[in-house]
């Protein structure tokens, strides 16, 4: 699933940011497609996961996931989130990658003898990365595909708020930052309220006809 939102995020979220970009008249330093450095980067990750399921934990893996962090970083600085802020269905694609790193160098802590549950690095890539990339694709393309404006109601922008805080607590709360069954249950909570919110959201525009009369 990382792999699979490295290869297609690396398309996406350049693309979606530099229209958008684009849009606002900006037309140097754009976002580009993947170049050699992105399939790279995306090769020395999935080299990484392979070591780590079949090689014992240590200093091999911990020193792949780590460049791997390192390179999937420089990716999505690449991509200049921070200029996206005003778009949240774009911004959201760069806030679910950017858990791919923080992932990654995570379990290179941990392999590295950090006192750090591998649970907490594991979750990071799930209810952080997998998670909120797949509830920022739905969104936008429900959008896209129904003849709708893309643009982020304020119940869709809860439900990233709600999915990232999810991610946060469930990645922090091992980490004794607080209480961990309290910050647990929150996290749980928050995560199903994210999905809810895209029920309430989108479940009516998915079950009815485009607005544009197109098929």
């Amino acid at each position: 699933m990382i792999i699979l939102i490295s290869l297609i995020g690396g398309r996406i979220i350049p693309s979606f940011t530099r229209n958008w970009l684009s849009k606002q008249g900006l037309r140097e330093g754009l976002p580009g497609q993947p170049a050699p450095f992105d399939m790279a980067i995306i090769g020395l990750t999935a080299f990484a996961f392979l070591a780590w399921i079949t090689a014992p934990p240590g200093w091999l893996t911990g020193t792949l996931f780590a460049v791997a962090a390192a390179g999937q970083a420089a990716r999505l600085a690449r991509w200049k989130g921070w200029k996206t802020f005003a778009d949240p269905l774009v911004l959201i694609l760069h806030v679910g990658y950017l858990w791919v790193p923080i992932g990654l160098a995570l379990l290179a802590a941990v392999d590295f003898g950090a006192p750090i549950p591998r649970s907490t690095a594991v979750h990071a890539l799930t209810a952080g990365a997998m998670a909120t990339m797949i509830l920022a694709v739905m969104s936008r393309a429900t959008l896209g595909h129904t003849g709708r404006e893309l643009r982020a109601s304020l119940l869709t922008q809860a439900a990233y708020v709600l999915v990232t805080a999810g991610a946060l607590l469930r990645v922090t709360a091992p980490l004794g930052l607080l209480d961990y069954r309290m910050g647990i249950e929150v996290a749980g909570a928050a995560w199903m309220g994210a999905f809810l919110l895209f029920l309430v959201a989108y479940g009516p525009i998915l079950s009815k006809p485009r607005i544009d009369g197109k098929l």
